[in-house]
């Protein structure tokens, strides 16, 4: 056979089934927010039964996003997710606008924000890898900048990761499976034997409401919830690699959240069993307090063990996702051409994974990366309303469509998750206008490269 012929255009692999779209869903959302963040709601919502209340709201309200992008993902079944919706409900600019700001700071700054994290808890066991050991700092004019032992676990995770990811779809996708078994096994066995253990604390579930104040109160507690169940729509962008995406996506979305929020409210229904309510807006971290009261000084060390664990698969699940949003921006010409590449041998974006890679590692290193991911949040749920909007739009502008899923409850399932959506940003909008306008420059930076790489693929 001569090898005079033209090219085979290497393609991504099919080989994703319902089960990784669960493990992904889960994967990406669970990660140090549900160790923590109990804590930061005590502070501003000192009830018990409010507190199961929120995060069972923050649950349902996912899961009307997770049934909204279920639809357009079996509509659209390829790489990129939000990117390949808002672009085709609303033209390439918001689809562009949304991958900008993904790479840019939501993705690349989540997986630096993740690694570093990581490193944190990693630096109870290995010292070296505190982010306390600072390992040098050198003085740049009137400021300086320095690298913790920290940010050099960071960044071998973000690399080690990448490298995983970079060789191969089932290698990426098998380390993440393993990841997230582990990760679901011990919140179910802390929660279980967390519920099974004596009480020393009663929660009172049904106690008198707080008189004044209470909708500033949920408002607050409902920021918090949302970041974390953050990153549940991580399996959409992932549909160009899936053998059924009509499916095995909305199964996985919709799976994968249910999942997180019963796993959220059994691990809150033990931290209210072992924590005064009063005492929990002071706890640093509530699950290793609350498993050392039900079962010893020993047991925090257990925990740090299962929030690294958990931290490290979330990390997992991020750099195997976020690397597909890259993808079909190049392919259209929106972005660097040589993103769109697909490894020949490993058949993954490889150039678009080690792109994130190398950006996420350099943004751990800077440590500018928690100050831009606050100024992200505004943007994102942005587009959240944006997608969701889609799906109404796009049943009426192409009505003759296939659509092998619609999502159950329409209209009502996707107003709610808009109307919510657009509620945050309104009250985003009020309480904290300087990072909801940082965020809105953000976006803003981001016409002019448009129009730059417009230009280019139209030349």
């Amino acid at each position: 056979m001569s090898g005079d012929g033209p090219r085979e255009e290497a393609t991504l692999v099919r080989g994703l089934g319902t089960w990784d779209a669960t493990s992904i869903t889960v994967g990406s959302v669970i990660g140090t927010g549900i160790f923590l963040t109990t804590a930061d709601i005590a502070r501003v919502l000192p009830h018990p039964g409010l507190i199961l209340l929120v995060w069972t709201a923050g649950g349902l309200i996912t899961l009307a996003g997770a049934l909204t992008y279920g639809e357009l993902g079996a509509m659209f079944p390829r790489a990129g997710g939000a990117y390949v919706y808002l672009k085709e409900a609303y033209g390439p600019l918001w689809g562009f606008l949304y991958g900008w700001v993904a790479f840019l700071v939501i993705m690349c700054g989540g997986i630096a924000a993740l690694s570093v994290g990581f490193a944190e808890y990693l630096g109870a066991f290995l010292p070296f890898f505190s982010t306390r050991n600072v390992l040098f700092t050198v003085g740049l004019g009137g400021l300086s900048w320095g690298v913790s032992g920290g940010q050099v676990a960071a960044v071998i995770a973000i690399a080690f990761l990448t490298a995983v990811n970079y060789a191969g779809l089932r290698e990426g996708a098998g380390l993440q499976n393993a990841v997230t078994v582990t990760k679901i096994g011990s919140i179910v066995v802390l929660g279980l034997l967390g519920l099974a253990a004596p009480a020393p604390v009663a929660p009172a579930l049904f106690a008198p409401l707080p008189a004044t104040g209470l909708l500033a109160a949920l408002g607050v507690a409902m920021i918090a919830v949302f970041w974390t169940f953050d990153g549940w729509y991580g399996a959409a962008t992932m549909a160009g690699e899936m053998s059924t995406p009509e499916r095995s996506l909305p199964r996985g979305l919709v799976g994968g959240t249910l999942i997180v929020t019963a796993l959220y409210v059994l691990l809150n229904l033990t931290y209210l069993r072992a924590v005064p309510v009063e005492a929990m807006g002071g706890s640093e971290r509530i699950a290793e307090e609350a498993a050392a009261t039900l079962f010893g000084p020993a047991a925090s060390r257990i925990v740090s063990i299962a929030v690294l664990i958990s931290t490290f698969g979330c990390l997992s699940a991020t750099i195997l996702y976020a690397a597909r949003i890259y993808l079909p921006m190049a392919e259209d010409g929106l972005f660097f051409r040589s993103l769109a590449r697909i490894h020949p041998r490993f058949r993954t974006p490889g150039a678009s994974i080690l792109a994130q890679g190398l950006w996420s590692g350099l943004l751990a290193l800077s440590g500018a990366y928690e100050q831009l991911y606050t100024y992200s949040t505004f943007a994102v749920v942005l587009f959240y309303a944006g997608t969701g909007a889609a799906v109404p739009v796009l049943r009426r502008t192409r009505p003759e469509a296939s659509r092998p899923y619609r999502v159950w409850g329409y209209p009502w399932v996707p107003a709610a998750f808009v109307l919510v959506s657009l509620a945050f940003v309104a009250n985003t909008l009020v309480e904290r206008p300087t990072q909801a306008l940082a965020g809105l420059g953000l976006m803003a930076l981001g016409l002019p490269a448009y129009a730059w790489w417009r230009a280019r693929a139209r030349a």
